[in-house]
């Protein structure tokens, strides 16, 4: 039997090294770089049927009047087209349609988004022509399209 005097028996380590360290700190920093853009796009995307819920809505909200009073604008005091110059919000975007928008026979609904979605704009017609402008969203269509459809995700086009 040997017997150490002297030095006492090595504890077992504690703590973590400065490497191991920053190992994990740039793993967090490459999971964050990647999440972050695709969270924003998925948040964005989520906003956006706000918008072509309330355009959907109030679109056929606008065809039941037409059929009640045979025109798009206000009938004297009586009644008012559902869709103001006031507008409603729904989600992140205002629902509107501008006076000069209204004739008797045509109209153009507007969903102006606010917030994580400033930059857009979604249009419809009576005539069921949909318009999407984006400015300031970077990876998104850019330049106003008209078209059948909306540009409803990342890369989308109207045609």
């Amino acid at each position: 039997m040997q017997i150490n005097v002297g030095k006492p028996a090595k504890a077992g380590q504690r703590g973590f090294t400065l490497i191991e360290l920053m190992i994990v700190v740039a793993i967090i920093g490459v999971l964050v770089a990647v999440a972050l853009p695709a969270y924003k796009d998925y948040v964005i995307r989520g906003a956006v049927t706000d918008a072509i819920t309330g355009l959907t809505n109030t679109r056929a909200d606008m065809e039941r009047y037409f059929q009640d009073y045979r025109t798009y604008q206000a009938v004297g005091s009586t009644a008012s087209p559902p869709c103001t110059s006031t507008g409603t919000t729904v989600g992140k975007f205002t629902i509107s349609c501008a006076t000069a928008d209204l004739t008797a026979t045509t109209y153009i609904i507007k969903a102006q988004g606010s917030g994580v979605v400033a930059g857009f704009l979604y249009e419809v017609t009576q005539a069921d022509q949909k318009a999407t402008t984006i400015t300031n969203t970077p990876g998104w269509n850019q330049a106003r399209c008209s078209g059948t459809k909306w540009i409803t995700k990342k890369g989308d086009s109207c045609t």
